[in-house]
């Protein structure tokens, strides 16, 4: 069955009796995947005898399905005027200071207002290389996530950065505040893999991932608040999803403000009220380094922590040493 923009009716036939709804959906309905399925029920676009559904509902032959599928998103992103600050320029690759809230590049859900987008304005040379939704792209950033990014500007350099992050050879500094006491020097040698139960977790117990992949991080410095809260520098030595973010709540320290591994507590001690004015989690890519992918040449760019971090941040160490901002 061809997909529309318009809405249609299916009706259940002996062959899918007693399926679930999302089940026999996807059987019938060509270009959708269960999760996409999945979706457009919960969004409402999907009525079984007049009535909204649900994914797990069993379906009965003779019943009429009501299926409200939106037009098909032009898969090319186009240039909008968003703010971006770009730190350092060439006409190899361009290094961008990300903020938080902006997804790296269009998906479903994040068709616009993405790097990307902002990317295809501001950046005249940037080519295709990538994937046509992914120009340049060579390493993400989380969407909660603000900090440096490099991006390429043609196959050559986009080849020769993909390598130095293959091998191992970009440098990586993060800069998080996490809950409890945990001390430089801690290194966090565990697998990394999508949670085979909630899918849009990852994680780092055997128990809960079918397929992981190597992932190491290490706390290179860190600055206490009591034993309450850590301001951690912490390098990753590879660059999977979410890494840091479950590593960190692997052992016990998950980050302030990430409701996603743990980072948000319902009482919050008085001298570190301030971490409740958080909306995403304290995380910030503060340092990256690699090599010129034309001359070699080191290059080393660093970041200050953006005003909703350092605010928290000034706040929680003034609780804690009350001189400092008098």
């Amino acid at each position: 069955m061809s997909l529309t923009a318009t809405p249609f009716t299916i009706t259940v036939t002996e062959d899918g009796n007693g399926s679930r709804l999302d089940v026999f959906l996807t059987s019938v309905l060509s270009g959708q995947s269960r999760s996409q399925i999945q979706r457009l029920i919960k969004e409402g676009s999907v009525r079984v005898g007049g009535r909204q559904a649900k994914a797990n509902q069993p379906v009965k032959t003779g019943q009429e399905i009501a299926v409200d599928i939106p037009p098909p998103i032009d898969p090319a992103p186009r240039p909008e005027a968003l703010p971006l600050h770009i730190v350092y320029q060439d006409r190899d690759l361009i290094v961008v200071d990300k903020p938080a809230g902006m997804v790296v590049h269009p998906a479903a859900g994040h068709e616009s207002g993405t790097l990307v987008n902002a990317l295809l304005h501001h950046v005249a040379d940037l080519s295709g290389i990538g994937g046509e939704k992914r120009p340049g792209i060579v390493h993400r950033l989380d969407r909660g996530t603000s900090g440096l990014m490099v991006i390429a500007k043609h196959d050559g350099a986009h080849e020769a950065l993909s390598r130095q992050f293959q091998d191992r050879e970009v440098e990586k500094e993060y800069v998080a505040l996490v809950w409890g006491e945990v001390m430089a020097g801690r290194r966090i040698d565990l697998p990394v893999g999508r949670d085979a139960v909630e899918r849009k977790k990852m994680s780092s117990a055997p128990a809960r991932v079918r397929r992981s992949r190597e992932a190491v991080t290490r706390i290179v410095r860190a600055e206490h608040f009591g034993r309450v809260l850590t301001l951690a520098s912490v390098a990753i030595h590879t660059g999977r999803t979410h890494q840091i973010r479950v590593h960190l709540s692997a052992i016990g320290h998950p980050i302030v403000g990430d409701p996603l591994y743990g980072g948000v507590h319902r009482r919050v001690p008085g001298d570190v009220r301030a971490v409740t004015h958080l909306e995403r989690p304290f995380l910030h890519a503060a340092r990256l380094a690699f090599s010129h992918p034309d001359d070699g040449r080191r290059l080393t760019f660093t970041s200050e922590l953006p005003d909703d971090l350092q605010r928290v941040l000034d706040e929680v160490r003034e609780a804690f040493n009350p001189m400092l901002h008098e």
